[in-house]
């Protein structure tokens, strides 16, 4: 069976490589004699369809999972075809000294306890197979650091595999001041940690600009949707810079909030100045940039804003919301 599959795995990767343009699956159905063996001709009865499919879905996954980018095209009529550009499939040779091999394994050390462990591993077995010394061993490095990064949020996978694969994709998502979710149609462009707190960057089609989404906030499944992206992915650079002014970082005046003593050990940490004013509470004086009302909210009630007025309205607000659920 494994020799099958490896089998049938080759022939639709070589289907998908040779072509210069996009197969649709009816037709990659018809190329490949196991999927002909097994289902039989692309007319074939519609229990044989949705077997094939699901056959099809995962293989597509088993490639991608290989390192094979496989571009999904939607042609005008609507009908979906799939290729593999020799140009994206084609890697220089890797050379890595020993530091830059141990920088790797440690970063793939975090993803160790995570639903990636098992991409990560893969990744360190590609990269020996593309010559890192065997003297090397990458988790064996710097064994006094154990760096996790959590990932709870069950978006997290497929967003990844979104950005990964440039796929546009829908999720229903609850903003902070809202009471019920809403749809939105994004696409995903990358994944950023910030504050403990994953965000995904992206182009949201809805709006026609440029959105950051807090992964906590995405109810329900992400769904993939076809065709090509519209606009433009910016550099690396750009989206953290992207994220950090959503999430709060870009901050150009002060805010004055009172915190209860002995909590919000956060904001202390942000706080350009801090005075105990008695009863169990204290002064801050904070950063204000956008987002700074969602992170306030954030700490109910141990945190009060002062001033200024437009940031105690929109701690409010967004209280309210929470109640109303």
């Amino acid at each position: 069976m494994a020799i099958a599959k490896a089998e049938r795995l080759m022939n639709l990767a070589l289907c998908l490589l040779g072509t210069r343009r996009p197969l649709s699956k009816r037709e990659l159905r018809d190329s490949i004699e196991a999927y002909v063996e097994a289902f039989g001709p692309g007319n074939g009865a519609s229990g044989s369809d949705d077997s094939f499919n699901r056959m099809f879905e995962r293989d597509k996954d088993d490639l991608r999972e290989l390192g094979l980018v496989i571009e999904t095209v939607e042609s005008l009529d609507g009908d979906v075809g799939y290729m593999a550009r020799r140009d994206s499939n084609r890697l220089p040779p890797i050379t890595l000294d020993a530091e830059e091999a141990a920088a790797l394994g440690l970063a793939a050390k975090v993803w160790q306890q995570a639903r990636l462990a098992g991409a990560a591993s893969g990744a360190l077995q590609k990269l020996r197979a593309a010559g890192l010394p065997e003297d090397v061993d990458p988790y064996g490095s710097h064994g006094a650091l154990e760096p996790r990064i959590p990932v709870h949020e069950a978006a997290f996978e497929p967003l990844m595999l979104a950005c990964r694969d440039r796929r546009p994709v829908a999720f229903d998502y609850r903003k902070a001041t809202a009471a019920h979710p809403e749809q939105r149609h994004v696409e995903p462009w990358a994944l950023e940690c910030w504050r403990g707190h994953w965000y995904l960057a992206g182009w949201d089609r809805d709006r026609g600009a440029e959105r950051v989404f807090r992964l906590s906030r995405i109810t329900g499944k992400v769904r993939s949707r076809g065709g090509r992206y519209t606009a433009d992915v910016p550099d690396v650079v750009t989206v953290r810079e992207t994220v950090a002014g959503w999430a709060g970082e870009t901050a150009d005046r002060s805010a004055r909030i009172r915190l209860r003593t002995g909590s919000g050990y956060p904001l202390r940490a942000k706080a350009t100045s801090v005075r105990e004013l008695g009863d169990g509470w204290d002064e801050l004086e904070i950063p204000y940039g956008h987002g700074l009302d969602a992170w306030l909210v954030e700490f109910g009630p141990d945190v009060v804003v002062l001033e200024p007025a437009e940031l105690r309205a929109d701690v409010v607000d967004r209280l309210r919301a929470v109640a109303k659920g």
